[in-house]
């Protein structure tokens, strides 16, 4: 059985946001917290915090820090990839704004871990997140993160499996405070 990881990139300023995104309340917590439950069946999870990182309470988790988060995601990203295990066979890697992702999303794509894996949710066709990175691509992601764009020059240089998970979730960023969950003028 493989070894699954899991990051959490929680480290960005949330300009257009207002604030951290990773100290936005939500569902009775912290967004941070929130996204902790969805990589709950990783081991381990490593969570890259940066601005407002000294007022997160305790998590259970790795918790590392990037000096660079003004950066943009792509240092997050090197940062939490230099923190997995040397023994993990793949990650998943989730941002800390997308509330709508589920446990369930991420269990899918754990499912599919090995070495060389390279998946990704879609949702209606469109890709999102979390992605699933094998180990043996990890340098490869590390080496293309810059600025704010993550993993997303090395996923579309190579070939990636897109996994639907909007039956399961749903994989909107939440860029400004009108984007959460519960915000969006929704009806239950």
């Amino acid at each position: 059985m493989s070894r699954v990881a899991g990051l959490l990139l929680a480290a960005g300023g949330g300009r257009r946001f207002g604030m951290p995104k990773a100290l936005v309340p939500f569902g009775g917590g912290l967004l941070v917290e929130h996204a902790l439950v969805a990589l709950g069946g990783c081991d381990p999870v490593v969570v890259v915090l940066g601005a407002g990182a000294d007022e997160v309470p305790p998590l259970e988790a790795t918790v590392v820090r990037n000096p660079d988060w003004a950066t943009g995601m792509g240092s997050s990203l090197r940062v939490g990839l230099a923190a997995l295990p040397a023994d993990a066979d793949a990650v998943v890697v989730l941002t800390v704004d997308t509330p709508g992702v589920t446990r369930a999303a991420v269990d899918r794509l754990a499912a599919l871990a090995h070495p060389d894996a390279l998946a990704r949710a879609s949702y209606a066709g469109v890709p999102g997140h979390p992605v699933l990175l094998g180990r043996a691509h990890w340098p490869g992601v590390a080496a293309a993160a810059h600025g704010d764009t993550g993993a997303r020059p090395y996923l579309r240089a190579h070939p990636v499996l897109d996994v639907p998970c909007a039956d399961v979730a749903d994989g909107t960023d939440a860029d400004h405070p009108h984007d959460l969950p519960g915000n969006r003028g929704e009806h239950n």
